[in-house]
Formats: structure tokens, sequence, C-alpha cells
């Protein structure tokens, strides 16, 4: 076997190109992510000699016999702790070394996802860190259509996390003092370094001291136990504007729960849901209703009086000769647009009423109609 062969390079490559090439053949033969086990502990043994510029240049001159053999001759394979093996990578591959390269799935995991490269051995990837900022809330709103017309404030109360009145949200009892963390000087984040068969790797990981806070407090509140926040109630005041529909959501920035010791907090959301209106159906922002006319009034015309949505009376003027199912148009009397200017329409469809129950007079004057053709 030949290690050039086996990494792919010449053998007067540089150690960079030796590098990137165990890097690319390493992830494609990994067991872990399907790769061939045998496949991957050449590729590893190529690299050991070929990437240490003593062994490269006793091998280059001796051949695999440099050491005595196979360096990897013997060696126990296991796929479990990757420092199994006492003294690490560093003490050599000796014979009879203890090798366990389990975590390597997840070492080749940090490296490809980690953001801004190689940092210290392949590279490094940032942990999340631990937020304290308040969680949204949201809530249902339901109006009748009439509220739609103008712009108004909703008031409601809702039971949430509020800064606690005591320490004012700093989670410290008055007087007492707030320390930064010693072992992570108050970023909440320590480094760890991973020492491993393929190099090192410094990943952030949330500080076990203070669990993310930075900081220890001399002495908790003892009203919020240094939470900073407590269970309360809050009256909030909700800007709905004119021409809001069903399903639209307002957003109120800082309004939903409070964030632990003084963190951001939430956002309210309010779902807005319009009520069926008993006279009137919207479509979009126009109006639609409907009356019922009487057979002289469709057959002579007129006016009639009817009722906007606003409350007010309007008259209608109807046409000679409306047929049943006619729509009339009024403009402008329907829903204000949502953010601008101007209203929607009111549609009224026009009904013909058919008397069930007639006077003998009333009988007398159809039956003369009748007779004329009517």
């Amino acid at each position: 076997m030949d290690y050039y062969e086996v990494l792919g390079v010449a053998k007067g490559a540089t150690q960079d190109e030796i590098k990137k090439a165990f890097h690319k053949l390493a992830h494609k033969h990994h067991p872990d992510k399907g790769g061939d086990e045998k496949k991957f502990k050449e590729i590893n043994e190529a690299y050991q000699v070929l990437s240490d510029t003593n062994k490269r240049q006793q091998y280059d001159q001796f051949g695999k016999t440099f050491e005595g053999g196979n360096p990897f001759e013997g060696a126990n394979w296991s796929w479990g702790n990757p420092f199994s093996a006492q003294g690490g990578p560093a003490s050599g591959w000796g014979e009879g070394a203890d090798f366990d390269i389990g975590d390597l799935g997840d070492m080749f995991s940090e490296f490809f996802s980690a953001q801004g490269g190689p940092a210290s051995g392949w590279g490094s990837r940032r942990s999340k860190k631990n937020t304290k900022q308040g969680k949204d809330i949201q809530v249902d709103i339901e109006i009748p259509l009439e509220k739609t017309l103008k712009s108004f404030i909703e008031k409601i109360n809702i039971a949430k996390q509020v800064t606690c009145h005591r320490c004012q949200g700093q989670g410290a009892e008055q007087g007492s003092k707030i320390r930064e963390c010693v072992s992570c000087r108050g970023t909440g984040q320590v480094q760890q370094v991973k020492k491993t068969i393929l190099g090192s790797f410094t990943t952030l990981t949330t500080c076990p001291e203070c669990n993310g806070e930075g900081s220890s407090l001399e002495k908790p509140c003892n009203v919020c136990r240094g939470e900073g926040r407590i269970k309360g109630q809050e009256t909030i005041e909700i800007n709905i504007p004119a021409g809001i529909d069903s399903g639209q959501i307002i957003k109120i920035e800082g309004k939903g729960e409070a964030g632990r010791k003084n963190a951001r907090p939430g956002n309210l959301f309010a779902r807005i849901f319009v009520k069926q209106h008993a006279s009137f159906e919207r479509k979009g922002d126009d109006l639609f209703s409907s009356i019922e006319i009487n057979f002289s009034q469709a057959a002579l015309g007129g006016e009639i009086e009817i009722k906007t949505l606003e409350g007010t009376n309007l008259m209608l003027q109807i046409p000679e000769g409306t047929e049943s199912g006619k729509v009339l148009r009024i403009s402008g009397k329907g829903i204000p647009h949502f953010g601008g200017y101007g209203r929607g329409n009111l549609y009224i469809e026009l009904r013909i009423k058919t008397p069930k129950r007639l006077t003998r007079e009333q009988k007398k004057l159809l039956e003369e109609l009748k007779n004329t053709g009517i």
C-alpha cells in the first residue's frame, strides 16, 4: 500500500495538499456516513505518516518498514471514545495502542458546519447562546362588523409574566451586588477544546457556573427569586385600524412576556375576528344586503328608505320596471380600505314580495289588472 496513492496526491505534494486530500477522503469514507471502515483506516494511516515531517521523510527513504512494519499493525480499533489510548495521538501510533474513533462523525459534523472556517485544528462551531428574552403572546379579539368603519382602541387584560416591582427586573435584592461570573467573564459562554486523533476542535458552550447568565447574584430578590419577573396581569391598549378584516394580526412590540433579568420582552400578537352581521355580508371592502319591495314599487318605481351599516337612513331610488333580483350599487357606503383612503361599495339586491293574503278590494284590482294584460 502506497500512502501517496491512498490519499491521491503526488510524492512532492505540500502539507496543505495532503491535509485537503485527507479531509475530503475522510469525510467521504467515514463509517458513520455509510463509508467503508477498512478504507477509512487506510486513509488515517496514510495521513498520520505523511502529515508528520519526520515520519514522511523516513517513509520516503525506507518505505513502510521505517518503523519496523505497519504502524497500525496490532492496533485495536473500536468505535467509542476517541481518546481511550493513553497519551492520545501525540504519543504516536505505536504497536498495541487502543485507537477509538467513534466520535469522528460528530467531529466532521462540527467541522463542515462551522461558520468562519478553521480556527483551531479543523474548525470551530458556536453553540446557540442561552437567551432570556420573554415569550411572545397571541390573543384573539372578536369585534362587530360596525366597528370596522372607524379606527378605535380596544383594551384587553391578560395574565402573563411581568417585570418584578421589587427589584425592577434586576433579579437582585435591593442593596445587594451582582457579580460578574469568573468562569465566563460575563459572556455566558465558555470555550471547550476537544482533542482528537484528527486535531483539536474548539466549541462555545453555555457556562456551567452561571447557566449562561454571565453573572451571579449576591442575594436574589425575595419576590421573584432572582428571575426579575413574576406572574401578573396587565391592561393593554390595542389600536385597531379602520377596515380591518378577519384573520389579520396586529403586532404590539414589547407587550409579550417580560424577559428574565430585564432581558428584552416578547411581543403581543392580536388576531382579529369580525362577527357576522344580521343584515350585511362583507366581501372584501364591499357590503351586500337585500330588501323586499312591493309589486307596485317594482312596476312604478319610486323611493324607499334603507338603513346603512352606520345605522343612518338613506333614500334609495328604485327604477320603473324593476325585476326581482336586480342589484343596485351605492358608492362609498362599504368598508373603509385598510391602510388607505376611500371605502368600498354597498350593493342592495331587490326582491319583489308576493303577498300571501289579499283583501277583497285588492283581489278585485288585481283581477282588473289581469284583464288588461298585466
